[in-house]
């Protein structure tokens, strides 16, 4: 009877009850990230308004450096640090606590590291925009943010880990909170560094910059004073500078994932400069972004919510747990595109006049805002797919998906459209929608397709310690009644191994490679 009941799990539909306490979990995740990504929008809306106050030029050239850095700095910063999430995730559920906190480290000096030839390509960002042919005028501008902007890189560095090793273990409304008082925070900055001590662009930058140091350190002395840290605490050691392989496998191609798309609206951007009216196409293409950078904060939220659930699903060893994760955020995911949809077709004609009056900007504007809502149809459950895929450490996937998506499919369809076919702006939109549905449909096959008890078989392998590091002593001395219950768990395990017939031993070594945490 139960075989039977494990069976359904792992290929049937969840029961309503599975359901619903399953979005009850995912919620609980994804609602307070939600928030905090509106938080942080809000805070990149009240700099925009800054640098539009300071007038024409200004906005211009903060809107090209705040591009380039996303482009070079916060995009590759961002991916890196997705990477532990699978990791950190898998080894909650396992109860491998020490495993977080030399993870934590590890990404950290990963970081660290990567941010300094960043920093040194921000120096000399003027440089490169004028070698772009971009004018001299707002190329300095850019120089001028973009400059007191390269501590924030290091800031990041701290902060991004930190947010990552709180959520996979399902503690985010610290986050939120810390985050509404840094926002709240942001807007007298920016008037006293920009109305009071004149230090018009490069003013915005500090504030940003201020603003996550804040948030840094207010979430540092929540996790501080609320011991949440206490179990997961690793003495510095020669131990972080070992076993990086995991991490960098994992690290990298979340980043080229994360990059890819990113990169791809940058280039729609360039795209639009081609086009008969680049001034009209430019700024409908800002609003779009805008618009959609809006939406894209619900279904990224429930893209983080369900990378932990899976992760810690699948470290606890449950594996149709994981599944029903999958399941239901991607049902979540489909009402959130139909959602979008239906606000961007009725909203298109009134949409636009938050951010213009001009009337061919509106125009191009309510032409192509359908077009976004289709788009985020396919969006919002791919994005939810790319959450699955690093839950159970298979980002490499996820960025083949995006690359032939966009760049081998949308990217084609949109020049075709935009400028062969002479469609214009909505011909690029429609280049993007090509790109979300083939991505879309690609990731429903690759979950549909998923063998879950292979997915715990190699969340065993990433959140096992290293048998030479200090990880390999108890998690929890003190709690001797989990140290009890998990050796019971592997003495059941190793005897029920021993009882498996010689062809299971020889389907595991054939499936060795297939299996292994750092190919997939």
């Amino acid at each position: 009877m139960d075989d039977d009941h494990h069976h359904h799990q792992l290929h049937g539909w969840p029961s309503p009850s599975e359901a619903l306490e399953e979005i009850k979990a995912i919620g609980k995740i994804s609602g307070p990230t939600a928030m905090t990504g509106l938080l942080l929008y809000s805070r990149a809306m009240i700099s925009m308004l800054f640098l539009g106050h300071l007038g024409e030029l200004e906005l211009a050239g903060g809107s090209l450096s705040i591009g380039f850095a996303n482009i070079t700095g916060y995009s590759v910063i961002s991916g890196l640090a997705m990477g532990m999430e699978p990791i950190c995730g898998q080894a909650y559920g396992a109860k491998q606590m020490k495993l977080l906190g030399i993870t934590l480290q590890r990404t950290v000096l990963l970081l660290l590291s990567t941010s300094l030839p960043i920093s040194f390509m921000w120096l000399n960002m003027k440089t490169v925009l004028l070698w772009c042919g971009q004018d001299e005028d707002i190329s300095a501008a850019a120089q001028a943010f973009i400059v007191f902007a390269i501590p924030d890189l290091f800031v990041l560095s701290l902060l991004h880990p930190l947010r990552v090793y709180l959520r996979t273990q399902n503690i985010t409304l610290p986050l939120t909170c810390c985050s509404a008082v840094s926002v709240l925070l942001h807007v007298p900055l920016n008037f006293l560094l920009v109305g009071y001590f004149k230090m018009g662009v490069s003013g915005v930058a500090v504030a940003a910059v201020i603003t996550n140091l804040n948030l840094l350190f207010l979430l540092a002395t929540v996790v501080y004073f609320s011991g949440v840290h206490r179990d997961s605490w690793v003495s510095p050691s020669t131990d972080c500078l070992r076993g990086w392989s995991s991490l960098l496998a994992l690290a990298i191609p979340t980043c080229v994932s994360v990059c890819l798309e990113w990169w791809w609206y940058e280039l729609m951007i360039m795209l639009c400069g081609l086009l008969s009216n680049p001034r009209a196409t430019v700024a409908s293409m800002g609003i779009l972004i805008q618009t959609t950078s809006l939406v894209y904060v619900f279904p990224s939220a429930l893209s983080l919510g369900v990378s932990t659930r899976v992760g810690n699903e699948l470290g606890a060893n449950r594996p149709a747990k994981a599944r029903i994760s999958m399941i239901v955020s991607l049902v979540c995911a489909a009402g959130m595109g139909l959602m979008a949809m239906l606000f961007t077709t009725l909203m298109r004609h009134r949409w636009g006049r938050f951010f213009t009056a001009d009337a061919e900007i509106l125009e191009l504007t309510s032409v192509a805002l359908p077009i976004a809502g289709l788009c985020e149809l396919g969006n919002c459950p791919q994005t939810t797919g790319c959450g699955v895929l690093r839950g159970s450490a298979r980002p490499t996937v996820g960025a083949n998906i995006n690359f032939g998506s966009f760049y081998l499919v949308g990217m084609p369809v949109a020049i075709v459209m935009g400028l062969a076919l002479k469609m214009g702006f909505a011909g690029l939109w429609l280049g993007l929608l090509a790109a979300q549905g083939t991505c879309a449909l690609l990731m429903l096959y690759i979950l549909c397709t998923t063998d879950w008890i292979v997915q715990v078989e190699r969340a065993k392998q990433l959140a096992r310690p290293s048998s030479s590091s200090s990880l390999s002593c108890p998690v929890n001395p003190t709690r001797k009644d989990e140290a009890n219950n998990s050796m019971e768990a592997n003495l059941e395990e190793i005897i029920l191994i021993s009882t498996r017939k010689e062809v299971e031993m020889v389907k595991a070594d054939c499936c060795l490679i297939e299996t292994h945490p750092l190919i997939n």
